[in-house]
């Protein structure tokens, strides 16, 4: 599926050929930290099926659970978390922040991962009290 998107400001944009069926949310405590939420949905596309269009993203490299570093792509000017990628030389595989695709309504995760570190009330979110906009 193609899919282009971008950070909050307008200053960075990307395409990218994604799988629908392999959107999955995230439930790490570093993409709750990263994200500033209790988790985080994730498309995955291969490295020669993305490409920044506009703009250029800043970076900060993370050492994962595993050791591994891990690059996170963002933009300098409003902070938006564009995508995480593998550090270094090698092929990758960037994890499309789902939030930043303008296709994103389309996008229904397919599984969840790290559950160990998901938060309790997550569950509960449908029996709370729902209103369309801000109150």
């Amino acid at each position: 599926m193609h899919v282009d998107g971008g950070c909050h400001c307008g200053h960075i944009a990307y395409q990218a050929e994604i799988d629908p069926e392999r959107v999955v949310v995230c439930h790490c405590t570093d993409c709750q930290i990263l994200s500033g939420s209790a988790f985080r949905v994730v498309a995955f596309t291969q490295e020669d099926a993305f490409s920044v269009t506009r703009g250029m993203p800043a970076t900060y490299v993370k050492i994962a659970e595993s050791g591994r570093a891990r690059e996170q792509g963002f933009c300098a000017n409003c902070g938006t978390q564009l995508y995480a990628t593998a550090s270094g030389p090698g092929p990758k595989v960037y994890g499309l922040r789902v939030g930043t695709i303008h296709q994103r309504d389309l996008l229904k995760p397919a599984r969840q991962v790290w559950n160990r570190s998901r938060q309790g009330w997550v569950d509960d979110l449908h029996d709370l009290p729902a209103v369309d906009g801000q109150p």
